[in-house]
């Protein structure tokens, strides 16, 4: 279990974390809740249904990164070339993205906030110490660790956090394919992108294993 997600057979799924783990998907998750923003709370006695249906923005975001969490529904993307899209497909992107844009990013606030609440949950053993280790898995350096387990609903907002991670550090990688993201592990140590790939490719891996969870 340790460093990958398996089934726990009720359609959960658990993983085992050390406390060095724990601290950076905690601190990721609260880097993309900040990317994404706290949104528009509804005023005093407002209905919160009437507030995700208030009409959102019609541009796309001018960050990379938000741009390819938040893409438009027509065209070629945030890559495209803009004279590569019709004055017909930006009009259906802007009247799309006019009535979806603030309940996506609802959804994905509640998505970054379920992993934040999940990580805050765990209780780390100590690390071994004179009377024998804890109960749960240990770190391979000796740091404490604590075994995740999520229900189903749990593992779907887990999946969408991990995707929109993903997506943001890819961009901010410029990541465009998945051929870019092979040469990733050819970087040098002394590469100051080495840590922001490590953690990407980290993900990926957590993504991946979570999915295969939740395949019949």
């Amino acid at each position: 279990m340790a460093g990958h997600f398996e089934a726990t057979g009720d359609g959960g799924a658990a993983i085992a974390l050390d406390e060095v783990e724990i601290s950076i998907l905690r601190s990721l998750s609260v880097q993309l809740l900040e990317l994404i923003g706290p949104g528009d709370e509804p005023a005093d006695g407002e209905d919160p249904l009437t507030a995700i249906l208030t009409d959102g923005p019609s541009e796309p975001p001018d960050d990379p990164a938000l741009a390819r969490l938040f893409p438009d529904a027509y065209g070629g993307g945030p890559d495209a070339p803009p004279d590569g899209e019709g004055e017909e497909e930006r009009s259906a992107s802007a009247e799309f993205r006019r009535f979806t844009e603030n309940e996506l990013r609802a959804r994905k606030r509640e998505d970054g906030l379920a992993v934040v609440r999940a990580l805050d949950s765990l209780t780390p053993d100590p690390p071994p110490g004179p009377s024998g280790p804890g109960k749960h898995p240990q770190g391979g350096d000796g740091t404490a660790g604590a075994v995740l387990t999520l229900k189903p609903e749990e593992s779907r907002q887990w999946l969408g956090a991990l995707n929109d991670l993903r997506l943001a550090i890819g961009t901010r990688l410029e990541v465009t394919d998945d051929d870019d993201s092979s040469e990733l592990y050819s970087l040098p140590d002394e590469d100051p992108r080495k840590p922001m790939v490590m953690a990407y490719l980290w993900l990926g891996g957590l993504q991946e294993t979570l999915v295969e969870t939740l395949l019949p």
